[in-house]
């Protein structure tokens, strides 16, 4: 960015000095604006062709004065594209523009702010269900190199209403607060609620004092990876068929049973009916583990009575074949 201010400023400069030319042989001289910018530009770039008119002695020491101002501005603006090219940043802006115009396109997408060690592995865990999103990261190293692994990445401030915008925030459906601390972290928050206040908004603390404020920022969930890690750290000993039972579940690489969460939709053909009609366990080989009406928690007690309403959510034990069949049902 400071390289294209640059080439603007000296883009300007040149401009201004062709515009002194060109009035200044007009009134000078009396010359006409063909003569003027014709005797403007072969001075500036010091071609050395014979002067349109014999000069009056003003218009010699103006000339003097074109040379000398158009000589180095001319240099300045030669050595800013030069500089601009050879860094690649013409390159660089070409790969912004396409990163805009794919962001644009955007919608119900994820906003995942920092691209530090926990931001990467978001981003893995994202790119891994071919998700949507957008990553938020000001360390230009950091930028390349989400890049070079095809994600999609805005160099900026993410607390920026700017940059949030420039990432969709309007259109978005979720967003990850993950910088490098926790007051960015509140202001990233805090922008984002006021710019989409129906996002959901998951932030992650690093002092568990943060969390209150984060909450009251607007996040609807918080996470201290430092607590997590400790307790599961705890689980692995405490508890080790029920944590490893989940590793299978939810974190493995290669899963033979996976948790999932599926909403019954306005047009789904179960909708209305009850678990014992649907028959999803027989004709599937899935396991229901619990359903969240919209008006109350979580139901774990899955009778064959329990009705099927539009905005159900319902979590799902199967392997992938089970879990396609039941989205096909649900």
């Amino acid at each position: 960015m400071d390289l294209i201010r640059q080439l603007r400023l000296a883009l300007a400069l040149f401009t201004a000095v062709l515009g002194v030319g060109v009035i200044g042989y007009v009134v000078i001289e009396g010359w006409s604006f063909k003569d003027a910018i014709y005797m403007t530009v072969i001075t500036v770039t010091t071609v050395g062709f014979r002067e349109v008119q014999p000069l009056s002695t003003p218009g010699q020491y103006f000339t003097i004065f074109l040379v000398l101002a158009g000589v180095g501005t001319a240099f300045y603006l030669l050595v800013s594209m030069s500089e601009f090219m050879i860094e690649g940043h013409l390159t660089g802006l070409l790969t912004e523009r396409r990163v805009e115009r794919e962001i644009r396109k955007l919608e119900n997408h994820y906003i995942l702010c920092g691209y530090g060690r926990v931001g990467e592995t978001i981003a893995e865990e994202f790119a891994s269900v071919s998700e949507r999103f957008v990553i938020i990261e000001n360390n230009p190293e950091r930028v390349q190199e989400c890049r070079n692994r095809g994600y999609l990445c805005i160099e900026g401030d993410a607390s920026s209403d700017e940059v949030l915008q420039a990432a969709g925030i309007e259109k978005a459906r979720g967003l990850v607060a993950a910088v490098d601390s926790d007051a960015d972290n509140v202001f990233v928050t805090l922008t984002a609620r006021v710019l989409n206040p129906g996002i959901s908004i998951v932030a992650r603390s690093i002092l568990e004092e943060s969390r209150e404020k984060l909450l009251r920022a607007g996040a609807n969930k918080v996470v201290s990876p430092s607590l997590i890690g400790g307790r599961r750290m705890a689980a692995m000993l405490l508890k080790p068929l029920v944590s490893n039972y989940l590793d299978v579940c939810m974190l493995g690489d290669d899963l033979e049973f996976r948790l999932e969460e599926l909403r019954v939709g306005e047009n789904s053909p179960a909708k209305g009916a009850t678990l014992g009609e649907a028959n999803i366990r027989k004709r599937t080989g899935a396991l229901i583990l619990a359903i969240k009406k919209k008006t109350g928690g979580f139901n774990t007690a899955t009778a064959n009575d329990t009705v099927l309403e539009e905005d159900d959510e319902l979590v799902v034990l199967g392997t992938q074949e089970q879990l396609n069949a039941v989205q096909k049902i649900i």
